[in-house]
């Protein structure tokens, strides 16, 4: 299930979600650590177990509330009551535990019950300052996505009220937009209806528009999907209110937001804690390679230095996270450094590869730079690969749902390539089934299908033949 609305500000409220995942865990073990001090409990096998098991059910039991919007809009009884609930259910199975293994008698009664007893204090009162801290980050007007309304009725003027209302919902209402002719809508404010439906793509381009909540009715299917259909030209995350509709999504999924039923029909699969795994794992794993790999890349760079005039480095602007232009490296393997607004692919007999760069892209020693990229925070490991600028608008035109695959940072290697979509692309039926992998990289992501994807490259690199 998608949680509702990811939000600018991604790094802060992801690391804040993490801290929610293993803070209340780990702050009961540290009481029971502090507890087996003062009572002079042996630090043996039964307190290794009983600590290991806190651990366990806690982070289990001792987590948050799904949702963010379900964190910062329920009331601090509501989290009280929650937490207090579980702690019960934690000591609960505790006991049981103890009691099928006849071990209970091993452990200080007097330290558990002074444990149980202190402990709910100290978890709602961290619980609390979390929630707070969450607040704050979605209060930040730098963490807001602007959005518009698709549907002048009641369901999307309840919904743009609750945003205007609850700064923490990180929104800001750009307006509105309805085909029916204005006497059949209710009376709007001046400059709230920004045209119909036709005029959403190009608002959506020329305003920076971050998030699209649909609300019309089942009996708009065909214009909806229409809709849906236009807007796969840009990065836009999609939210349809209230009811579910069988569209073909990118991490689709059910949920509340400010009280009112959404449905994700559009949204980047790395929010709150899923996007910072994913950073922390390109970090790891980027650093992991990168050391080792710079005396090979001092030699390589020499070697492009002395076998043919012109940069080490070849940098091209590409397509990033949600269509931000960026910078990527690679080694130089051409005569020619081409970054304009047409650039011709490169095809197993190009005349401009070197001979040392035609060995280099056999086995993709020239992306080796692309490590920075991905230290940077600009690219990730595993990703849809980035194309030239020049290509990205050619292609868009050409292929529906081109540009969805701009949801999620760019890689260095992908699911299409480790199904043998790399290489030229002479024929738009290669880059449609590409951009497709690429689609179906979203709907399914997880942090195994990553290292499945990289274990797959490594084994792909060695017989590769479509690398040139």
């Amino acid at each position: 299930m998608t949680s509702p609305l990811v939000f600018k500000n991604t790094l802060p409220v992801g690391l804040l979600s993490l801290t929610q995942a293993i803070a209340l865990p780990l702050l009961a073990a540290a009481l029971l650590v502090v507890m087996r001090w003062y009572f002079s409990q042996a630090f043996d096998e039964p307190f290794i177990v009983l600590l290991t098991l806190v651990i366990g059910l806690g982070g289990l039991l001792l987590q948050p509330e799904r949702g963010l919007m379900s964190q910062v809009m329920g009331g601090r009884r509501r989290l009280i009551t929650r937490l207090a609930a579980r702690w019960l259910v934690l000591l609960f199975t505790l006991l049981a535990v103890g009691y099928a293994t006849k071990r209970s008698g091993d452990i200080s009664r007097r330290m558990i019950i002074t444990w149980a007893l202190v402990t709910p204090g100290f978890l709602i009162g961290a619980a609390l300052l979390m929630r707070e801290a969450l607040r704050q980050v979605l209060s930040d007007p730098m963490s807001a996505r602007r959005a518009i309304f698709v549907g002048y009725n009641e369901i999307s003027l309840s919904l743009a009220q609750r945003v205007e209302r609850t700064s923490s919902a990180a929104l800001t209402v750009a307006g509105f937009f309805d085909d029916r002719a204005p006497h059949r809508l209710a009376p709007a404010q001046e400059g709230v209806l920004k045209g119909g439906l036709k005029d959403i793509v190009r608002y959506v381009n020329a305003n920076r528009i971050d998030v699209i909540f649909v609300a019309l009715p089942v009996s708009h299917l065909l214009r909806v999907q229409e809709l849906l259909d236009d807007l796969r030209d840009t990065t836009v995350s999609i939210y349809y209110a209230p009811m579910v509709l069988p569209f073909d999504s990118i991490q689709s999924g059910a949920s509340e937001f400010l009280g009112v039923p959404v449905i994700a029909l559009c949204e980047t699969p790395f929010h709150g804690y899923r996007g910072v795994s994913k950073r922390l794992t390109d970090l790891v794993l980027a650093s992991a390679i990168l050391i080792p790999a710079l005396p090979l890349m001092g030699v390589i760079a020499l070697l492009v230095k002395r076998t043919s005039p012109g940069p080490v480095l070849f940098k091209q602007r590409r397509y990033g996270l949600d269509g931000h232009e960026i910078l990527v490296y690679k080694f130089r393997t051409m005569t020619v450094t081409e970054d304009g607004d047409s650039v011709r692919q490169a095809t197993a007999t190009d005349s401009r590869i070197t001979p040392l760069g035609r060995y280099l892209r056999r086995y993709s020693l020239d992306e080796l730079p692309q490590l920075f990229n991905v230290i940077q925070g600009r690219m990730s490991l595993v990703g849809p690969r980035p194309h030239a600028v020049a290509h990205n608008e050619e292609y868009r035109k050409l292929i529906k749902g081109y540009m969805v695959r701009h949801k999620v940072p760019p890689g260095i290697t992908g699911l299409a390539q480790i199904n043998g979509c790399r290489g030229e692309t002479a024929r738009v039926e290669e880059m449609r089934a590409r951009v497709e992998y690429d689609l179906e990289y979203l709907r399914r992501w997880t942090p195994l299908l990553d290292l499945k994807i990289l274990a797959l490259t490594a084994v792909r690199l060695l017989r590769d033949e479509k690398a040139y």
